[in-house]
This record gives C-alpha cells, sequence and structure tokens, in this order.
C-alpha cells in the first residue's frame, strides 16, 4: 500500500465519522462508537505502525521549528503527522457530541463548533466550550 492510498482511505475514514457526527442524534450510540472509538483507533494505529516504521531515520524532531519543519519533509512522518490530526480531531469532535448531549445543549449549537473543530480543530474546539458554558440547560423528560 503507498503512502498515498493510506492518505487517501484515512481520510474518507475520518470524514465518515464525522458525518456519522453529523447524524449522531438519530443514531447515538453508534456514532459514538464508530466516531469516538473505532475509527479513531484505526487512525491511531496507522499513525503508531508509521512512527514505528520510519520516525528514527527521519531527520529533525521536537526541540525546535526547524527541527519539526525537517521531521515533516519524511513524507511518511508527514502522514503520520496527517494520521494524528485526523484522529485527535474526530475523538474530540466525538467528545463534544457526547458532552453537549449529557448536557441538553442543543445538537444545532454544536454542529457550528464540529465544522469548525474538522477545519481547525483548536478553534473548533474553543468555540465548543463558548457554547457549552453559554447554553443554557434544557428541560429533560425526566426533569
Amino acid at each position: 500500500m503507498t503512502l498515498d492510498s493510506i492518505f487517501s482511505i484515512s481520510s474518507g475514514l475520518a470524514l465518515l465519522g464525522w458525518m456519522v457526527l453529523v447524524v449522531s442524534p438519530v443514531m447515538p450510540r453508534w456514532s459514538n462508537r464508530l466516531a469516538a472509538w473505532v475509527i479513531p483507533s484505526l487512525l491511531a494505529t496507522l499513525y503508531t505502525a508509521l512512527m514505528l516504521a520510519h520516525f528514527a531515520a527521519a531527520q529533525g524532531g521536537f526541540s525546535s521549528l526547524d527541527d519539526v519543519a525537517r521531521l515533516f519533509t519524511s513524507r511518511p512522518v508527514l502522514l503520520a503527522g496527517w494520521l494524528h490530526y485526523l484522529a485527535f480531531d474526530l475523538a474530540i469532535g466525538a467528545w463534544e457530541v457526547r458532552d453537549a448531549r449529557r448536557r441538553s445543549v442543543r445538537f444545532w449549537l454544536v454542529l457550528p463548533c464540529l465544522a469548525a473543530t474538522f477545519l481547525f480543530s483548536p478553534a473548533g474546539f474553543l468555540l465548543y466550550l463558548i457554547v457549552r458554558s453559554t447554553s443554557p440547560r434544557r428541560q429533560t423528560e425526566a426533569g
């Protein structure tokens, strides 16, 4: 399997996870399983395999910005970095959905947070924290 095919497959998997999150109100258990656990675990497995196979041979490191830039000149390590983003962004998006459900935050308020998390992860996470802190708790059927 080529690096380009791993990139395409993993990006498709992540996109599937995000789509599942968008429809999570109609299938909350499956969306949580797929978007929070199954897909991030698959991406993490690919990440780990790439890092174990290629990190030692790569130039650079994490001690300076120049070292990080040099590290990501390695295509396998660059792909591993992409997988890192895909896995963690999706896991954060799934957490936002679970947390919003638990706190009874209206789902339509979470949707822009998911889009922002998908595109600009830390900004989306920050947006969700703002939405969460400013949303009034809805009354549930039980209380």
